[in-house]
């Protein structure tokens, strides 16, 4: 937490990372693939750890499953991201901070999950931080993606707590500013991005790193009441939405609408990052404002609606939500979202099916059918057996 009257850090450290440098990150999709980012490698699972935080570790697995259930994507129709390397990390983070997450205790502090100071670091990294930097290449994939497509959804990221050198609030890498970053650097027609951040925490990761950053225009709506008090950081947002505990549909729903209107007239961004928390849900035991479901649903109507009505590129990422429900919630905005037609994807509609390949065990062609005969023959002497065509047969 930061008191705004005792910090004096203007500028964010400067990365290590000073040029472009060959990533596997800006891959290429196929036309029949929405732009729908995912990997199984998003979702966290060791010895139950992940139960020790109110977060659901497993929550991106659901929203993706959710969305293959009711037919709208297919293993074969999204795309896959890749994890973020350390060269990727170097554009925006340290090499002092990467250093920092070599240091279980301080993932532990990160993640607010004090068991995980005890683990051996290569644990660490494999069950903690790699679902992080998967997501995080996820997320930077989404803004080359949209810009191609006009729209992308990573189903993960949104690790808004965490800046250049520093991660907090279960955030260990930045990958709304690395994402930022790389538009800048590698997208041409982009030199001016919003970030939209409706989750109901404050987003002072990004804030931090934007602080003195003219091309970037933060509009943050969140509740004035909880984690992160960064008094400094909201110096960088140009649209400011102070909530009260218990904030409902009708007064919420109302200043996004108003606020993202102006926001975009104002700004006239080249791109928009849409970071959408379901922390906002009634009962959320961390956000504590009392949004219902279908008023979730209502606000990302209002977003994509706005900026797609503009033909703005848009990107979503899913950031925090911390009850069970909020998988299923993601999943249905999702699905409302493409029912409206404000994102769509003909070809991946159309794409057919892939065959399904019978492994050769299971399936008897001509050489199997002859190697069953042969063995199927009353037996001969092995001189006799070796001079027929069988044995030659099945193993040419």
């Amino acid at each position: 937490m930061s008191d705004e009257s005792k910090e004096e850090k203007v500028d964010p450290p400067e990365p290590a990372q000073k040029e472009n440098h060959e990533t596997r990150l800006y891959q290429d999709i196929k036309s029949t693939q929405w732009p729908i980012i995912y990997s199984p490698e998003y979702n966290i699972g060791f010895l139950g750890l992940e139960k020790l935080h109110p977060f659901d570790a497993g929550k991106w697995g659901k929203v993706y499953n959710f969305l293959k259930d009711a037919e709208m994507i297919r293993d074969d129709t999204t795309v896959r991201a890749i994890e973020a390397t350390e060269r990727d990390l170097l554009v925006v983070h340290t090499k002092g901070y990467i250093n920092n997450l070599k240091w279980s205790i301080n993932v532990a502090a990160i993640t607010e999950v004090p068991p995980v100071a005890f683990l051996p670091n290569f644990i660490v990294q494999r069950k903690v931080l790699r679902p992080f930097r998967y997501q995080t290449g996820g997320t930077i994939l989404a803004g080359k993606l949209a810009q191609e497509r006009g729209w992308a959804i990573n189903i993960g990221g949104g690790f808004h707590h965490c800046s250049a050198d520093r991660g907090g609030g279960f955030c260990a890498y930045a990958d709304i500013t690395l994402s930022i970053k790389f538009m800048f650097d590698r997208l041409e027609g982009i030199a001016k991005i919003l970030i939209i951040d409706l989750d109901a925490h404050q987003g002072n990761g990004h804030e931090r790193d934007f602080m003195n950053d003219e091309r970037v225009y933060i509009m943050d709506v969140y509740n004035r009441g909880i984690y992160p008090h960064d008094g400094f950081a909201k110096r960088a947002i140009k649209r400011k939405v102070e909530l009260s505990h218990f904030t409902d549909d009708t007064t919420y729903l109302a200043l996004v609408d108003r606020h993202t209107s102006e926001a975009l007239e104002e700004f006239q961004p080249d791109a928009v990052i849409y970071n959408a928390g379901t922390d906002i849900l009634e009962g959320d035991p961390l956000g504590n404002l009392s949004i219902s479901a279908q008023g979730i649903i209502e606000r990302d109507r209002l977003v994509f609606s706005h900026v797609r009505s503009r033909n703005i590129p848009i990107f979503m990422v899913t950031s925090g939500g911390y009850q069970r429900s909020t998988a299923r919630i993601i999943a249905d905005s999702i699905l409302n979202l493409k029912q409206l037609g404000l994102i769509g994807c003909k070809e991946a509609e159309n794409a057919p099916k892939p065959r399904i390949r019978i492994p050769r065990s299971q399936s008897e062609g001509f050489l199997a059918r002859i190697k069953r005969n042969c063995q199927s023959q009353p037996e001969t002497n092995p001189i006799e057996a070796n001079s027929g065509g069988c044995s030659s047969l099945a193993e040419s």
